[in-house]
């Protein structure tokens, strides 16, 4: 499956939120749609899950327009949106029915996916008796109790302790190797980097970047090396304002051109005691913070 957003705008009033929106999402990769608060992310997540149209543009699944009737999405908000003083089961299984499970399906699928979370213990309880990690598990079985072809991930690890969220990560992995389409949206750049091959930062209504993660890592100039040594002070001292302290134990080392790189990484290896070296390459935060700006 190939999912596409082509220049795809929406205003409320006289407030343009979206300017041109074009994206590109494949089943079987995670995608990240990335941005500040107000860059317009709820916006295209909300014309994608058909809550609302857009001024102009279009949706397309496998190069058509996509047709609702038959494609199944999957949503998990960032903000919970579950009934807290109804039995946890009853609902999740009411969610399912809404999506066109039938019945017997739908009960089959809730309790698989609450043993799968290791809930099953909170089918009869209320919501409301559940921490908010817990919570956060029982909403993810509503994105996907009955069985979607596009995920969406809002914040998805809100929340969840290391146990949790190693268990959700697995989740996710599972639904990414079944060919799902999945889209992400988050601040939490660990989780973006771990798991998206695509991104798209958006900037007041526009996407000020959009590519394969990688590549856009690679297009940086590539005259920096990170250096791993307990001669760190060593290495300051030596190479004077070339150098800059990251942390103890790590030392960021500027070139003259990205063609010495070879050179220096030998020299760096024959005259201390290194740990590791290797080009520097800007993390995700970084290039976040470069394009979600003000200034873009």
């Amino acid at each position: 499956m190939k999912l596409e957003l082509r220049n795809i705008e929406k205003s409320f009033g006289a407030k343009q939120v979206l300017q041109g929106i074009s994206l590109t999402a494949e089943g079987g990769q995670a995608f990240g749609l990335l941005g500040r608060n107000g860059a317009g992310k709820t916006t295209t997540i909300r014309i994608l899950m058909d809550v609302f149209p857009q001024n102009s543009g279009e949706v397309l699944l496998d190069g058509k327009p996509i047709d609702y009737r038959k494609v199944s999405l999957g949503y998990l908000p960032e903000e919970r949106g579950l009934y807290p003083k109804k039995p946890i089961g009853q609902q999740l299984v009411y969610f399912a029915q809404l999506k066109g499970m039938k019945r017997a399906k739908a009960v089959a699928s809730v309790r698989h996916w609450l043993e799968r979370l290791g809930m099953e213990e909170y089918e009869t309880k209320r919501l409301d008796t559940l921490s908010k990690g817990n919570q956060q598990k029982i909403q993810l079985i509503t994105a996907l109790a009955h069985d979607p072809d596009i995920i969406v991930l809002d914040e998805p690890f809100s929340g969840l302790d290391p146990v949790n969220a190693a268990l959700l990560k697995d989740v996710v992995k599972e639904q990414i190797q079944k060919g799902k389409i999945v889209l992400f949206s988050s601040h939490q750049m660990n989780y973006i980097e771990e798991f998206c091959q695509e991104i798209a930062i958006l900037n007041q209504g526009k996407i000020a970047i959009s590519g394969n993660l990688e590549q856009i890592k690679r297009s940086y100039p590539r005259d920096r090396l990170t250096v791993f040594s307990p001669q760190y002070r060593e290495i300051l001292s030596q190479l004077g304002n070339r150098c800059q302290l990251v942390q103890p134990g790590e030392v960021l080392l500027r070139l003259d051109s990205p063609s010495q790189k070879q050179e220096m990484m030998g020299q760096l290896v024959a005259r201390y005691d290194i740990d590791r070296v290797q080009v520097y390459e800007p993390s995700l935060n970084d290039i976040f913070v470069e394009y979600a700006g003000d200034h873009v």
